[in-house]
């Protein structure tokens, strides 16, 4: 069989472009580590292609839009890129300016993988306040999408469906492969801070669509109850002063965006909780993280998110400051070691060998270990 060639093609970058950056390079590692020639396309300033250890990486010139994003406007440069690659596969994690490249591959007789990082309807709901409206403009793009590529890749029950009704009715495949999570550089605290307040944690962009107000909010709420807390916020983002106002008299420290990842872990494994809140989260990278930090999670009870945190390594209640304040005066009264230990063990089901190894099953056109997979009219 030919050795694959894989193309990944992601349209995010921005001043503190967070999780599926993240992702997108561990997966382009580990295809590397498996024998593939890897190749990634993003936007930037200029024009620059450069060599990595996880193979090249192209730079295509990009407008800057709302808070310092770039994105690739012009696809035919994406495709110029391609034709002097020549991948067996492409793997897009973006729904909207990059759709056109499942033509070219479809044009190429080249497998095209979306793989769908985020629910639009989910996200535009939130960010608009318009649900109705998103759900059928949305409802609409995602008909288009199934026709468009091989195959759609999700990464969990509730971001399947998004795609299960409209990916059927034409037979594309869906395959479900949970993100993994760097067990290396997320990892248990030596040493413990001394006993004193109740230390939460919230790691993400502050942008509407990750609910950081909900979470603020919570902390606000167990301040309101008398709770000796501090709630730290690592990340930046457009609703930073909108947060900022929220807090009040309440014990929140924002520390903006922390560039260093290992610094970032060693600050999520001091905290006693985490909060990673979000309703219309499609995994949660965050939660993973923290997990793999040995600390416990309180998250909505709904979304992608609660789908990694069970019994035994966290809390949940509906998306509400005072069902969520519940959850984490819930978890904060059991036995800390236990749940430690417990939020570790369930990282580690998430290692990114694994999601690697199904990704690569998806680029070959083999079964995922895990998902549903239909077979496409000849």
């Amino acid at each position: 069989m030919t050795q694959p060639r894989i193309a990944q093609l992601a349209n995010f970058v921005g001043p503190t472009s967070g999780g599926m950056k993240h992702a997108v390079n561990a997966l382009g590692a580990g295809y590397v580590e498996a024998g593939v020639d890897r190749v990634l396309v993003v936007p930037g300033s200029r024009d620059l292609r450069y060599s990595t250890e996880h193979g090249d990486v192209v730079q295509l010139r990009a407008p800057k839009f709302g808070n310092g994003y770039r994105l690739i406007v012009e696809p035919w440069r994406v495709a110029e890129a391609l034709d002097a690659f020549a991948p067996t596969s492409v793997e897009v994690s973006d729904k909207l300016t990059l759709l056109p490249v499942a033509r070219w591959a479809r044009r190429n007789d080249v497998r095209s993988v979306l793989f769908s990082h985020e629910r639009l309807d989910a996200m535009l709901a939130l960010r608009t306040r318009r649900p109705t409206t998103s759900v059928v403009s949305i409802g609409a793009l995602n008909r288009i999408l199934v026709r468009q590529f091989d195959s759609i890749v999700v990464t969990s029950r509730y971001a399947l469906g998004e795609f299960a009704a409209p990916a059927a009715r034409v037979g594309t495949p869906i395959h479900q492969v949970a993100l993994g999570v760097d067990l290396e550089l997320f990892h248990p605290a030596a040493h413990r801070p001394p006993a004193g307040p109740l230390r939460l944690a919230l790691v993400g962009r502050l942008s509407r669509e990750k609910s950081p107000h909900l979470a603020v909010a919570t902390a606000v709420e167990l301040h309101r109850r008398g709770v000796p807390l501090q709630l730290d916020v690592y990340g930046d983002g457009p609703h930073r002063g909108e947060l900022e106002q929220l807090v009040g008299s309440a014990p929140v420290v924002f520390h903006g965006h922390v560039a260093s990842r290992p610094h970032l872990a060693a600050r999520i494994a001091r905290a006693d909780i985490a909060l990673s809140v979000c309703p219309a989260e499609t995994f949660g990278l965050a939660v993973l993280e923290a997990l793999a930090a040995g600390t416990p999670v309180v998250t909505a009870d709904e979304g992608g998110a609660r789908e990694l945190v069970d019994e035994s390594c966290g809390e949940w209640g509906r998306p509400e400051a005072g069902a969520l304040a519940d959850a984490v005066l819930r978890l904060a009264a059991r036995p800390r070691a236990s749940t430690r230990e417990a939020a570790r063990y369930r990282a580690e089901l998430f290692p990114w060998k694994q999601t690697v190894e199904a990704m690569l099953a998806v680029h070959t056109g083999g079964q995922t270990a895990t998902g549903v997979r239909s077979r496409r009219p000849a």
